[in-house]
């Protein structure tokens, strides 16, 4: 099998198998993301996507973990889903788990009916960007999605009984909005309440000329303490129910591993003593992508 590169998936799915059911990401406007852009997005025929099944199914007929890559396989039709997943069952017998990338606009776009017609097909857990939950913020960025649409297509996936795992940016809004971004975002995580909740560090290629034209001149760069500050605001207002949060990322200064909100106190604790004491955060060279 050969994948089309460059090739993506989220760090816990390090040891899962890959297929690319869709090339590139059908929206591949968000400021902030260099993933495919330079790939043409398309939906692989059947034909070819099931001689790649077949191939690993004989090299690796043990796979307990598969990964649908690119962007957001989820934009593909329902029935060719069910398709897809049905085959991959038939064809790996010790699978447990199939995962996949979604946008909102893609789980907007199907039925409650549809979605849970995949989740019972296999299709288990998602992977969610919320990002940021600031509005004005999503326009600039260019994410597609109204914080009101993120939290109505998490929900919706969740209600389908899919897992979801959701990520936000810290850094994202720059120094000036950081606490609105803060505050804005733990609303939103707050109302998906996610099973899983992700914080990565906003981490820019050279190249990235995009993200600063639509974020304006006014926009500047946050230091790790103001990072570290904002990351605290957003857990201080977390409403969540038994998330596990974590900042392991390696764009992340300060990896933390808890559960919210039953850890937040002590949370808010460790963060104020890293706070004076910033020599405890992981260096710049040790940061990366």
């Amino acid at each position: 099998m050969n994948y089309d590169m460059p090739l993506y998936r989220p760090p816990s799915e390090a040891y899962s198998l890959i297929f690319q059911v869709t090339l590139g990401c059908s929206h591949n406007r968000c400021a902030f993301c260099t993933m495919y852009r330079n790939k043409k997005f398309r939906v692989r025929p059947w034909d070819e996507l099931k001689t790649d099944i077949l191939e690993m199914a004989l090299l690796n007929r043990g796979t307990r973990r598969i990964f649908l890559a690119d962007g957001d396989a989820m934009v593909v039709d329902t029935d060719y889903m069910v398709k897809v997943l049905n085959f991959l069952y038939d064809k790996f017998p010790y699978l447990e788990r199939v995962s996949a990338y979604a946008n909102p606009g893609n789980l907007l776009e199907k039925s409650a009916e549809e979605l849970k017609m995949i989740r019972e097909s296999g299709l288990q857990m998602l992977y969610f960007g919320i990002e940021t939950g600031d509005d004005d913020l999503l326009v600039k960025v260019r994410k597609g999605a109204t914080s009101q649409e993120l939290i109505a297509s998490a929900r919706k996936a969740i209600d389908a009984g899919f897992i979801l795992s959701a990520t936000v940016i810290l850094g994202l809004a720059g120094k000036k909005r950081s606490e609105i971004h803060a505050r804005e975002t733990a609303r939103v995580c707050s109302a998906i309440n996610p099973h899983y909740l992700s914080a990565l560090t906003l981490m820019l290629s050279d190249d990235n000329r995009y993200f600063f034209r639509c974020v304006g001149e006014e926009w500047e760069w946050m230091d790790k303490l103001e990072i570290l500050r904002e990351l605290r605001t957003m857990i201080e207002r977390f409403q969540l129910e038994s998330c596990i949060f974590r900042t392991n990322h390696a764009s992340n200064y300060l990896p933390i591993k808890a559960t919210l909100n039953q850890d937040k106190e002590r949370l808010l604790k460790e963060i104020d003593n890293v706070l004076k004491n910033p020599a405890w955060l992981r260096p710049e060279y040790l940061r990366a992508l």
